[in-house]
């Protein structure tokens, strides 16, 4: 897993997969650079998932959306 280039995205994929979710490699698209899922042992929540974006236009607050995310699937 490559890392991202901005400290407050970054940090939020980190507690992400501590979290257990799971990084998944984007499809073609350019801009996403990353999606994390789920990763429940009962099966993945296929609606548990997020697009972490390559350059947002707000990075604290895609950051803090990641988290948001994260904290709502548990």
């Amino acid at each position: 897993m490559k890392s991202h280039p901005n400290k407050h995205i970054q940090a939020a994929i980190e507690y992400a997969l501590k979290k257990g979710w799971v990084w998944v490699r984007p499809g073609n698209s350019a801009h996403c650079f990353c999606r994390l899922r789920c990763g429940n042992p009962e099966g993945e929540h296929r609606d548990h998932q997020v697009s972490v974006w390559s350059t947002p236009k707000d990075a604290e607050n895609h950051a803090k959306q990641i988290v948001r995310t994260v904290n709502r699937c548990e």
